[in-house]
């Protein structure tokens, strides 16, 4: 874990923001148009999943803003406990 705070979650936040911003009005915008005439349900369903879908990135964003590299870092093995 690190010590001090690094340029990355500040940068890292400010991005999140201003895409899950450009993702909500995209949505709010096309949308509508595409599924206003379905029944209630569809169009829940469908609202429901797109407010799913922008999680799957989020993983590897998170660990970008904290590690510096866009894959999860390698696990650390114990060392085997000396007698």
């Amino acid at each position: 874990m690190r010590e001090t705070p690094t340029w990355r979650i500040p940068v890292g936040i400010i991005g999140l923001f201003i895409g899950l911003m450009i993702y909500g009005i995209v949505i709010a915008r096309y949308a509508p148009g595409i599924i206003g005439h379905w029944s209630g349900g569809a169009q829940t369903v469908v609202y429901v999943f797109l407010g799913f879908v922008w999680l799957l990135p989020l993983k590897r964003f998170l660990i970008w803003m904290e590690t510096g590299s866009w894959s999860p870092p390698p696990p650390q093995s114990d060392p085997a406990p000396s007698e």
